[in-house]
């Protein structure tokens, strides 16, 4: 979850939403994201929304931040009060969820399924670090009806971690996953970043087969972003790491590709292998198909009938909000038809399945044979598909698509 807000308009104190976003929304799935903003470290790549100890100040305390997660549960019942959708996929991210105990993620969990219920064969996701669990808070998790687990595992080489600022050992991962797996999780991820400072193909190759070795049925892997702001950036500015090279980078992609499909995984979105369907996370699918969201925790973005809003930032003022019964939402937006369609392009386009061809303008449609000339396309049964070096360029096809 990125630290910064967008800009919008202001969202009202009681969270209520148009009349428009709530009509007409029965056949659309319904999520929920539960945000927990809490790390034991700071890692110098990333630029989400979280808190060290140290950084959290007054006026927040991890031990109570359950029941207020929970408390906008109950907020979230009575803007959608005539909502009869049952929740199919629930996704705790970070942060690390699994700094707070088991039954404080079942805490909230249970509220979302008192207030709305869970679908049959609901999702429940929980992202984990491989040193924040053990095997009796795992068998606790699942026992409280958690069935996903992905794992922070990012690499198996330890001057990689270091220069990512990770704390865990590499061996732990596999540890983890025998672990999860003794306590019944039969959906397990791990997620891998590439192209860090110093890290050679040797290196990423070791991750990948580390990571195939502990079996997993879904792998991320994403290509280290240097953002502005972090410990990162700050040491590629004086000269103490190198950017990563593009080049690199779209190397390791297609090893990624090629070790990943030999093992049995195949691309279902761009940075995202899964076993087969079943395996696939159907959350973020959700997400990327134009589902409705309800986003849980301070900075968290939700969306409902075209209508995006996100929470205030800092987990204390977060805290207030809910503590004075009032919506956490800072600001919201309105998507117009082209706003939303312009995002299912941008979306969409990198899965699998590919982009209806009826989504594209005109404009984006003359674009269509020079991309497939330049091999970055194909089409099929009236969608266009990435090749897998469209993969590798799907922003550039995305502006060609949106001109």
């Amino acid at each position: 979850m990125p630290s910064a807000l967008p800009d919008g308009e202001p969202a009202p104190r009681d969270g209520a939403l148009p009349a428009s976003a709530l009509t007409g929304r029965a056949a659309v799935p319904l999520a929920f994201y539960v945000h927990v903003p809490f790390c034991t470290t700071r890692c110098g790549y990333c630029d989400f929304n979280t808190y060290t100890a140290e950084e959290l100040g007054p006026g927040v305390s991890r031990a109570t931040y359950a029941e207020t997660a929970a408390s906008e549960v109950e907020l979230a019942r009575q803007v959608l009060a005539d909502d009869e959708r049952s929740v199919d996929t629930v996704f705790f991210g970070g942060g690390t969820p699994t700094l707070l105990p088991p039954e404080e993620l079942a805490l909230i969990l249970a509220r979302i399924k008192a207030r709305f219920g869970l679908a049959p064969e609901a999702e429940v996701t929980t992202e984990a670090n491989p040193d924040s669990v053990t095997p009796e808070s795992l068998a606790r998790l699942r026992a409280a009806g958690f069935t996903r687990l992905s794992f922070g595992m990012q690499s198996a080489v330890p001057h990689v971690l270091a220069t990512l600022d990770r704390t865990h050992d590499p061996a732990r991962v596999p540890q983890a996953v025998s672990w999860a797996r003794e306590a019944g999780f039969e959906q397990i991820s791990l997620d891998l970043i590439y192209g860090t400072p110093g890290e050679s193909m040797a290196d990423w190759r070791r991750s990948l087969e580390t990571a195939l070795a502990s079996a997993p049925d879904h792998v991320s892997a994403y290509s280290l972003i240097v953002e502005e702001g972090t410990a990162l950036a700050r040491r590629v500015r004086r000269g103490e790491v190198p950017m990563p090279d593009d080049d690199d980078l779209a190397d390791k992609y297609l090893l990624a590709d090629r070790l990943l499909g030999e093992a049995g995984l195949g691309w279902y979105e761009v940075s995202n292998w899964a076993r087969d369907d079943e395996a696939r996370c159907r959350h973020n699918l959700h997400y990327w198909r134009g589902a409705d969201w309800w986003g849980i925790g301070p900075g968290a973005h939700s969306h409902v009938g075209g209508v995006r809003w996100w929470n205030v930032k800092h987990p204390a003022a977060y805290t207030a909000r809910i503590a004075a019964g009032e919506s956490p939402a800072h600001g919201r937006e309105v998507l117009d038809a082209e706003s939303r369609r312009t995002e299912r392009v941008l979306l969409e386009s990198r899965l699998r399945e590919g982009l209806a061809l009826g989504l594209i303008e005109p404009d984006g449609l003359a674009q269509v044979p020079d991309l497939a000339a330049r091999g970055l396309v194909v089409e099929h049964a009236e969608r266009l598909l990435l090749t897998p070096t469209g993969r590798l360029l799907a922003d550039a096809v995305v502006r060609a698509l949106l001109p």
